[in-house]
């Protein structure tokens, strides 16, 4: 902030009183630290832009697809202030919900809300090429893949159904890609830059949105994908393709409360996805289970494209209140970001604006 330079000569006392009162209260306000960032897949930190009246970006909408830049906010704004006011009278009801109904608190989903403000530090890594953010719950299992067998088959109930009925969802892609049809498309120019250019996508479901005119193009796919009872995250489901002889740098999204399922549909020999520096191969018909908070990267050097079915889902450690926390969170996130929500002053800055205009008439007998 500009030096503020007032000249006292020739003031009254109480007229000198008041301008002091103002240059603190602008001080207070200019000073005052806090950063809502996300990583931006090259190891540094993306911090959330906002304007007046609208939100651009709060914590980002997908691992393939953001709206931030690179800056550094000295202060809240009102329409962050606002949007976090709102976070916390939403939280109230469904922790108690959750306590009178299964005894479930959300602690955690409150200091995740407290990082993501600046108020708590980021998390250390848990784990060689683990890149955690602002965005995370504490607590949760840090693995770069997670392998799917019997000890754990409670953890994903769904994806044994789903690789034995992956016979449906790839004969529905291969009708779609022998006719030719233009599909796939890349979601930013940003996002090409840390996706490459070979990698593009076709959405299924985005935010927590099913797209209606995308399913009917699949809709086996979509019926199948709705009857497993999926724990859908707020990131979404889409078909991915990565051109022959391309490849994804690495990056990290930084969100350790989601993670994401690869189903194999067409697989060259030779393609590969690496997770904190632990390479796999994808395999036609089976799930490759990952945790996108770690570093990773994919290539085909092949002649062929590769194409997945990528399914973003909740950490099975989550607890169904937090589960359901989060998606408040995110959900009024994009409630802001699409104009939905009106702007009003922040109670926070009304009543310290209330608080400065009684000093102010106290002194001035205004």
């Amino acid at each position: 902030m500009p030096s503020l330079i007032i000249c006292f000569q020739c003031q009254a006392p109480k007229l000198q009183l008041c301008w002091i009162i103002i240059a603190l209260a602008l001080t207070s306000l200019s000073c005052a630290s806090a950063f809502l960032t996300i990583p931006d897949g090259k190891g540094r930190r993306i911090t959330s832009h906002f304007k007046s009246g609208s939100l651009t970006s709060l914590m980002t909408s997908n691992k393939c697809h953001y709206h931030s830049k690179i800056v550094k906010l000295d202060a809240l704004t009102e329409r962050q202030m606002q949007f976090w006011e709102d976070v916390e009278k939403g939280l109230d009801p469904i922790e108690q919900y959750y306590m009178d109904a299964k005894g479930e608190n959300i602690s955690r989903v409150r200091e995740f809300a407290r990082r993501a403000q600046g108020l708590t530090p980021v998390p250390q890594p848990l784990a060689p090429g683990h890149q955690p953010s602002e965005e995370h719950i504490d607590g949760l299992t840090a693995r770069t893949f997670w392998d799917l067998n019997p000890a754990n088959e409670e953890l994903f109930p769904w994806a044994l159904k789903l690789e034995q009925k992956s016979g449906i969802i790839q004969a529905e892609l291969e009708e779609k890609l022998a006719k030719g049809q233009k599909l796939f498309v890349g979601d930013s120019a940003w996002q090409s830059q840390i996706m490459g250019g070979g990698w593009s996508a076709f959405r299924l479901q985005r935010l927590g949105v099913w797209n209606v005119e995308n399913c009917e193009e699949f809709p086996k796919t979509y019926e199948l994908l709705r009857s497993l009872n999926i724990p859908l995250a707020v990131r979404g489901v889409c078909f991915a393709r990565q051109g022959c002889q391309s490849g994804v740098g690495s990056h990290s999204d930084g969100r350790n409360f989601i993670l994401t399922a690869h189903l194999g549909l067409k697989i060259p020999n030779g393609c590969w996805i690496k997770v904190g520096g632990e390479e796999r191969e994808w395999q036609e018909g089976k799930l490759t289970i990952l945790d996108t908070s770690f570093d990773h990267s994919t290539g085909n050097p092949t002649d062929d494209d590769r194409h997945v079915l990528i399914i973003d889902f909740w950490h099975p450690e989550l607890t169904e209140a937090e589960k359901s926390a989060l998606s408040f969170v995110y959900d009024l996130r994009n409630k802001f970001e699409t104009g939905n929500i009106p702007f009003r002053t922040p109670e926070a800055l009304r009543k310290k604006n209330e608080g400065l205009v009684g000093l102010w008439n106290s002194f001035t007998g205004g």
